[in-house]
């Protein structure tokens, strides 16, 4: 009879250990229990330690810290038709464990889904050119356009960044054609612009000397010194103007 009370007495032990085993959970202070009592949600408990009743009571461990998503690489063909190849990141997190366990089946996958469909959506919109000088603008863009369509599944997208913008090999030669010719344009425009500005200061500076006929013989002058440091074996020398009204009116004599 006392064999019979200690088997049983052993088997309640037992029992209790499985019930507290199964009853009891532990979730850490980033982590939230979306409970669901036979099957109804019943609500969200945690951080620390909760009791569920076994076999009538289920939870869903839900993370609540910031998710980094990797946008795997995908094909976007520009507005001006050009091919690249671009991925991002996304960084999101969980502020409504009900909605997320709920309203989707996998957030995560679901996030992911929609991460690199906007992206080509967004991208596909703008040109080559935007997308490599405005990469800032385009990264708001679609953390918005993600934001908005999450809210519903209780996920926030806090930041996008756009990591990589490949072109082929073909394109960046293309662009590097570009480049230099624009360069070369620019080069041209700056000479042209020189040359104007140089022979506007010349007239203005032959108007100067017309005014006065000592200007120009300052200026004979100066012509002669610099000639004259010149170590070149032919010399030419200027001759005035003057001198030859000085001769004709010689010859008229």
């Amino acid at each position: 009879m006392f064999f019979d009370i200690n088997i049983t007495i052993l088997y309640v032990v037992i029992f209790l250990v499985i019930f507290l085993a199964a009853a009891i959970r532990i979730l850490r202070e980033y982590q939230r229990a979306v409970v669901f009592t036979l099957g109804r949600f019943t609500g969200i408990k945690g951080p620390g330690l909760i009791i569920l009743i076994p076999f009538i009571q289920q939870m869903v461990r839900v993370d609540l810290r910031t998710i980094v998503l990797d946008v795997p690489t995908q094909d976007v063909i520009s507005h001006d038709n050009v091919s690249v190849h671009v991925n991002a990141v996304v960084y999101f997190r969980v502020i409504d464990p009900q909605k997320a366990i709920i309203q989707v089946e996998d957030f995560y996958d679901a996030t992911s889904q929609l991460a690199q469909t906007t992206l080509r959506s967004v991208l596909g919109g703008h040109e080559l050119d935007e997308m490599l000088a405005e990469r800032e603008r385009l990264n708001h863009d679609i953390q918005e356009i993600l934001d908005k369509q999450t809210d519903a599944w209780g996920i926030k997208i806090s930041n996008v960044e756009i990591k990589h913008i490949d072109l082929d090999e073909s394109m960046v030669r293309a662009i590097a054609k570009q480049a230099e010719a624009e360069r070369e344009r620019r080069a041209k425009v700056i000479n042209a612009k020189g040359e104007v500005e140089a022979s506007e200061n010349l007239l203005l500076a032959a108007q100067k000397l017309s005014e006065n006929d000592l200007g120009i013989q300052l200026r004979y002058l100066q012509t002669m010194s610099d000639i004259s440091s010149d170590k070149t074996n032919t010399i030419v020398f200027p001759f005035p103007t003057d001198f030859s009204k000085l001769f004709k009116g010689n010859l008229k004599e």
